[in-house]
């Protein structure tokens, strides 16, 4: 279950660091403006400057995208250019912040961040122009609302997600006696029992390969998925307080458990991707890894499993958003751009470019052509409608981090037990989601 980019798609906690301690001196930002310099700022027109990802195919299409824009707009220049290299590109982000000379929009903000960003001062709202909360009503719908920062306005424009699946390898599941085609992955008990057959019939050393790494956002990919999944789409936080601390939290935590118990499933941390290099039987992954794997895997996917079978299970979004930071000058421009951006025509093109899908409500029957003709991501389509993201709340790393603690004592090393670990750590991230 390596995630294989999540090296340059988090932020890492030495970035926290460097954001935290930037905070008191750049406080302010877009909530220091008078009212009058905010609305100038948010109709005033004229070139901007924009940051994008470094992953290629997102640079393939960033270039093009503004190409098409400053073709129709010579007197609204985009300048753009991918994030500048850094430790994460949060980090990056954070400092230019701290700076003053952040770009007006980053193609590249993870939501995880943005409590951060928010308490810097570093973001603009986007409701704050007249059409910017209807805009991402009608582009989203529902899922909108999981972005939505506690102060009730939104920070960021979803703009495109990775829905998490299970991967499989056909090949393995053959040799394992197991049949590829209509594999026995409904339940989390089919999944148990699934995994012990890839082990004890020799065709793989590991079943799965979860990364048992400390770092707070690994739970994305082994806990956090399967919580979705079993819990109707509940997220770590509802309401302020933490849900995991349940039946369906704990089930999937004692299945986990079981898997390392067992020995299907290592307690080291693999240097690579696993399921490419034929190490464990099944992954965790985005449609990234459609790519990333044509012509090393023979694999099939289906949707993480719950308790219980089910057609309609949700999962982790693995999202990245569009931001507009508060030193942009010609608000007015950058706005159009990011709307321009998120269009019907752009999303599809970024659809057909990277794989990756925008946040778009009825994304399967908009862009019907495209799944019919690549079936290889009708799974992650289905998926995207029922994501569950990161709370958007202040600590949001630390919380993660206490979680992943309490995860490691408990599911991975057998420390302490996982009602107490649980209990502990569901005590203090309610401490922690109650500060301001």
């Amino acid at each position: 279950m390596k995630h294989g980019k999540i090296s340059s798609r988090v932020l890492s906690l030495t970035a926290i660091a460097v954001i935290g301690a930037g905070l008191a001196a750049c406080g302010g930002g877009a909530s220091s403006s008078t009212a009058s310099g905010a609305n100038s700022a948010t109709t005033a027109k004229g070139p901007i400057k924009i940051w994008y990802s470094n992953n290629e195919f997102e640079v393939k299409w960033g270039k093009d995208m503004v190409a098409s824009w400053n073709a129709a707009h010579p007197d609204q220049q985009v300048d753009a250019q991918e994030i500048p290299a850094g430790k994460s590109s949060e980090e990056v982000i954070g400092a230019a912040i701290t700076a003053g000379n952040a770009p007006c929009l980053v193609f590249n903000t993870a939501p995880v961040a943005v409590p951060q960003f928010q308490k810097q001062g570093g973001l603009v709202p986007l409701d704050s122009f007249p059409d910017g909360a209807q805009y991402i009503k009608d582009r989203t719908g529902d899922l909108a609302n999981q972005y939505k920062s506690s102060d009730g306005k939104t920070y960021q424009l979803p703009w495109k997600s990775n829905p998490v699946v299970l991967f499989y390898n056909k090949d393995v599941f053959a040799k394992a006696g197991l049949d590829p085609e209509k594999p026995k992955l409904a339940t989390q008990s089919e999944f148990l029992d699934t995994a012990r057959t890839l082990v004890k019939s020799g065709a793989v050393a590991n079943a799965v390969w979860p990364s048992p790494t400390s770092d707070f956002y690994q739970p994305w990919f082994d806990f956090y998925p399967f919580y979705a999944a079993n819990s109707g789409g509940t997220t770590l936080l509802k309401d302020g307080k933490s849900t995991f601390n349940s039946d369906q939290g704990k089930q999937v935590a004692t299945m986990f458990q079981t898997l390392y118990k067992e020995n299907l499933a290592s307690k080291e941390a693999y240097k690579g991707d696993s399921f490419a290099d034929g190490k464990a039987g099944m992954s965790l992954a985005g449609p990234w890894a459609v790519a990333a794997y044509k012509g090393k895997v023979n694999w099939g996917t289906v949707p993480v499993p719950g308790a219980q079978a089910q057609t309609d299970g949700s999962t982790f979004s693995d999202a990245k958003n569009i931001a507009m930071y508060s030193s942009c000058k010609n608000q007015g421009t950058a706005w159009e751009v990011m709307k321009f951006a998120t269009s019907k025509e752009q999303d599809g093109k970024l659809l057909s470019g990277t794989g990756q899908m925008p946040m778009r409500k009825d994304l399967a029957t908009t862009y019907a052509d495209y799944f019919s003709q690549n079936p290889a991501y009708k799974t992650f389509a289905d998926e995207a409608a029922r994501t569950v993201e990161v709370p958007n709340v202040t600590n949001s790393v630390q919380i993660w981090q206490t979680f992943r603690d309490a995860w490691s004592k408990s599911v991975i090393f057998g420390n302490q037990s996982i009602d107490d670990a649980f209990k502990g750590a569901s005590d203090k991230i309610n401490q922690l989601a109650a500060q301001k």
